[in-house]
């Protein structure tokens, strides 16, 4: 197992860092990586909301018990369920290697941060689908602007800072 990690992280560095030579002069390293990765899991995620919104939910309310869930909310709970362990992995292994935290303690402040970001998807989707009457796709995109630059910053300050000199 340890050797099909190594193996997909290296493929994934290779990849990415093939790319880096166009962008070295307006960009570090790992701002690049971060950007790759993101950029990559953030694609993943609106596929996953267009395709659970218009096909999977059919644009249909999602009813559990006595609770209704909305199916843009819904189709981004979706999306999450799948793009949650994805973005740990590459922010950990990919993005943010030189960590000196525990991956247990990470972990946690990981979900920590993709918590916030769930409450502003959540936030921004329900004021532009529901209050300003947007359509829920080009919401959703304009609410991931938002949510990456908080996550940049929020993952790069705390989930994965260096350790203190």
């Amino acid at each position: 197992m340890r050797n099909l990690h190594e193996y997909i992280r290296s493929l994934i560095l290779s990849v990415i860092d093939l790319f880096y030579p166009i962008f070295k002069k307006i960009m570090p390293l790992q701002t690049f990586r971060y950007a790759a990765c993101g950029g990559f899991n953030t694609s993943l995620d609106i596929s996953l909301f267009f395709v659970s919104y218009n096909f999977i939910l059919k644009r249909q309310p999602v009813h559990i018990y006595t609770l209704t869930i909305g199916p843009h909310i819904a189709a981004f709970l979706i999306g999450f369920l799948v793009t949650f362990p994805i973005g740990f992995y590459l922010s950990r292994y990919v993005v943010f290697q030189e960590t000196s935290v525990k991956k247990t303690k990470q972990l946690a402040k990981y979900f920590t941060v993709v918590f916030g970001c769930l409450l502003l998807n959540y936030a921004f989707l329900k004021i532009f689908v529901d209050v300003l009457g947007w359509y829920p796709t080009p919401s959703k995109l304009l609410t991931t602007i938002f949510v990456v630059a908080f996550s940049y910053v929020s993952q790069k300050n705390f989930t994965f800072r260096k350790a203190l000199d």
